[in-house]
């Protein structure tokens, strides 16, 4: 095992709490530093957990089977909500499950707190200082921290990437301005199922919840780079008056939008996703979760793999000798999976924006394909079957 005793780990989103319990399982020390001064209730769309994601929380005794809806079945469909193709899970894995960003926030942070980590509020990293024994964080409230290693969970637009390595990239924008709404009235489907629609001018998917209202997000075309904060300057209501004209065409986006309340609206802005880190890690620092992997939200994955790297990041702690090697074989593991993840999802960003000839094509063939090269094995195994095995030694 290496020396480490002690770790800051840095964010407290969704990386950060399971990396805090994976170290802790693993025998090191974590708290949990978060810039903001409150938690995430009520902010967020939604996502979802796949089983790899479900599997890895296991890992840190961090079960979601309480929070969300599974869902068993992913339905590909066109604009009038006709499918061209059904996706069923792999039967001998649990179903992914679809809930609401803060409600994992919620579920992660209680669960982490139970477990002993302590998460400290207004607590925005500005700098470090590294020795040959240790590293002190610097925070914006004057106070600081030291330990034996820093964990940059501070999402994609990380300070710890940039300490790392003051030229590491930026986030990239995708061309696709990302909505997420709650309508309040029942699409014709039941719970356990998601519906993918290609329409006539925007993407939509969405799932029917328990209590009869329907989760959706919308994915539309939108050529220049739109932040977060400058797409929330717009109002609701006008961003919905768009919506309503993009998918009038289209069943059920149509009455989806339609009855999606201006305070039931978010804008994103359009999709960020971060391109290949050169540096994981420097020194006594490392990277986890979307600070160093920030997939499209078109792979189903960003969640699930956050989750991944902060259990196989305390593997390679408890088990290597020292510091340099248990971030080096971190990287290793992980560097591959992800970049395939993240290559597989822009495949999936360019169907987003398929013009009505394009999606004919895909009508025509997507229903052959799935019977052939993309059967629920093929399609889903290699992310959906990843296992981390927590007892077995890093090698």
């Amino acid at each position: 095992m290496t020396t480490i005793g002690r770790a800051l780990v840095i964010g407290g989103g969704i990386a950060g709490p399971v990396t805090a319990m994976a170290l802790r399982k693993a025998g090191i020390d974590a708290t949990v530093h978060e810039a903001y001064t409150g938690t995430a209730d009520g902010v967020g769309g939604t996502l979802s957990v796949a089983p790899n994601g479900l599997d890895a929380l296991r890992a840190v005794n961090a079960d979601l089977s309480g929070v969300g809806q599974p869902i068993t079945r992913s339905v590909l469909a066109d604009g009038t909500g006709r499918p061209i193709t059904v996706l069923d899970g792999l039967p001998d894995l649990p179903p992914s499950r679809a809930l609401w960003r803060s409600d994992l926030f919620r579920a992660l942070h209680d669960r982490a707190v139970a477990q002993g980590v302590e998460i400290r509020h207004g607590r925005r990293l500005v700098g470090v200082e590294e020795s040959a024994t240790g590293i002190t964080a610097r925070f914006a409230d004057g106070t600081a921290e030291t330990a034996d290693l820093l964990v940059g969970a501070d999402g994609i637009r990380s300070t710890v990437r940039t300490l790392i390595d003051p030229d590491a990239p930026a986030p990239r924008h995708v061309p696709l301005l990302n909505f997420g709404g709650l309508a309040d009235v029942a699409v014709p489907s039941d719970t356990d199922t998601a519906v993918f629609a290609f329409g006539s001018r925007g993407f939509l998917g969405y799932w029917l919840q328990p209590d009869g209202r329907t989760a959706w997000f919308a994915n539309v075309p939108h050529a220049e780079p739109l932040t977060g904060a400058d797409a929330r300057r717009t109002s609701p209501a006008h961003w919905l008056e768009r919506l309503r004209d993009l998918y009038a065409d289209d069943r059920p986006g149509r009455d989806l939008v339609r009855h999606t309340a201006p305070e039931d609206l978010v804008a994103f802005g359009t999709v960020e996703i971060m391109p290949s880190v050169p540096h994981w890690h420097r020194g006594r620092m490392v990277l986890v979760g979307d600070a160093v992997h920030a997939p499209s939200p078109s792979s189903g994955q960003g969640a699930s793999l956050a989750a991944e790297s902060g259990v196989q990041l305390a593997r390679c702690l408890r088990d290597l000798p020292d510091v340099p090697s248990a971030l080096a074989r971190y990287e290793a593991l992980r560097r591959p999976r992800v970049e395939r993840v993240a290559a597989r999802a822009a495949r999936t960003n360019r169907t987003k924006t398929l013009g009505p000839a394009a999606l004919r094509m895909m009508r025509l063939m997507t229903p052959l394909l799935t019977r052939t090269v993309l059967t629920p094995e093929k399609a889903l195994a290699p992310e959906h079957r990843h296992h981390i095995d927590w007892d077995a030694k890093v090698g």
